[in-house]
């Protein structure tokens, strides 16, 4: 079974292309503009299937990933959180929250090392991340 990764991203074009570098590395992506709405299709249980990880960008229009992410581990503590941002300095918001913060541009082989480590921790499979 393919790993599920939601992916929420305000720019279409980012998400488009994270989401190509996911599904070619055999993960299956379900896309999100909107984090208000991903919330409520996590409460609802609306997706398709499981989410294995959380992609989010930081800045996004009405919710920034931060406050995503605070509303996220109300109800889903322990799901694994890769956030994505341009902004070093927005790191600081999420101490506490159990996310892996990256700075982009992220490379597709460090994204794609992120998301292994973060679906599969301590198989010893993945590839060095240099980040």
């Amino acid at each position: 079974m393919q790993p599920t990764v939601l992916l929420i991203d305000d720019n279409a074009v980012q998400a488009a292309t994270r989401q190509t570098i996911l599904k070619r590395a055999g993960y299956f992506v379900i896309p999100a503009l909107n984090p208000q709405r991903a919330l409520e299709q996590f409460r609802a249980n609306e997706f398709p299937a499981v989410i294995d990880l959380v992609i989010t960008d930081h800045i996004m229009p009405g919710m920034t990933g931060a406050e995503f992410v605070r509303e996220l581990r109300t109800f889903a503590p322990a799901l694994p959180v890769l956030v994505i941002s341009g902004m070093e300095e927005a790191e600081e918001e999420y101490a506490d929250l159990n996310v892996n913060f990256r700075l982009k541009p992220l490379l597709p082989d460090n994204l794609l090392a992120s998301v292994h480590r973060l679906i599969n921790p301590g198989d010893g499979n993945e590839k060095r991340d240099i980040a």
